[in-house]
């Protein structure tokens, strides 16, 4: 896990996990260091993370005011009753989809609600987050925004991309990845996480790229990209390729236990 900042306004607290056979894939969260402080989803829920402590090293958690939650997986979601609990006034930022998906594992308090839909904005004191639709998802109800006032566009798990290094996977920026891997990374992910991507129609497909590209951000964050800044056209270019790209078959059983010949008894692999 680290931490690092974008500018005075943005604190990334980085994660990761190995993919056997592809690599390494970035989990993130965010703070936003508005008047409001808005976190931005809330890491994983394994017993080795400790996500509310990442949070506090960066923002007292009572002066949180906002917890985006772009949507409702597991890797969004690892530290969010924990984080609700610390920071009592923070309203939890969703989706009424959201609220129905979580309610089957654990329901949420719904007087700390705030429904917003794509299309609508939230105002944080001293700047307006725009939420939208990112063009690739995997889940209903994703919804991610954009900050006129930090030019930073947080596109939930859209961009994304396994990583090849642990060490840029966890503490780098896309930047330092090489231009060809971020671009078969990025499509391999789109295969992966949004598998109807083969299914769409290309022009409506395109039609949806269309206002990432006019919204023009100077940072994109991704929850499993590092940090992009000054590369969000190049990374538009990428995912609009998506619907030509070779779909994703995963391993089968037997990838599967020859995968797992290759580890000695304690998990180690040989």
């Amino acid at each position: 896990m680290a931490i690092h900042r974008i500018g005075h306004e943005i604190s990334v607290l980085g994660d990761h996990l190995p993919v056997p056979g592809i690599g390494y894939l970035t989990v993130n969260a965010f703070v936003l260091h508005a008047a409001e402080p808005v976190v931005v989803d809330t890491g994983l829920g394994l017993p080795d993370r400790t996500f509310l402590d990442m949070v506090g090293s960066v923002v007292d958690p009572e002066d949180v005011r906002w917890i985006w939650l772009t949507h409702p997986d597991r890797d969004h979601t690892g530290g969010l009753f924990a984080l609700l609990a610390a920071a009592p006034r923070a309203r939890l930022v969703t989706t009424y989809l959201a609220v129905g998906i979580m309610s089957t594992e654990r329901p949420l308090p719904l007087d700390r609600v705030f429904l917003l839909n794509p299309g609508q904005s939230l105002d944080v004191g001293d700047r307006v987050l725009h939420a939208f639709r990112p063009p690739l998802f995997d889940n209903p109800a994703t919804v991610g925004f954009y900050d006129d006032k930090s030019a930073a566009c947080f596109s939930s798990d859209c961009f994304g991309a396994p990583i090849a290094s642990a060490d840029l996977a966890g503490g780098a920026t896309a930047g330092d990845i090489k231009d060809d891997e971020l671009r078969a990374g990025q499509l391999l992910w789109a295969t992966v996480d949004s598998p109807w991507i083969h299914c769409v129609d290309p022009e409506k497909y395109a039609a949806s790229v269309r206002p990432l590209r006019e919204m023009e951000p100077e940072a994109v964050l991704s929850t499993h990209l590092p940090p992009a800044l000054g590369l969000a056209q190049q990374m538009i270019d990428n995912i609009s390729a998506a619907p030509e790209a070779d779909a994703f078959v995963g391993p089968d059983q037997q990838a599967l236990e020859q995968l797992l010949a290759g580890f000695e008894p304690g998990g180690a692999p040989r």
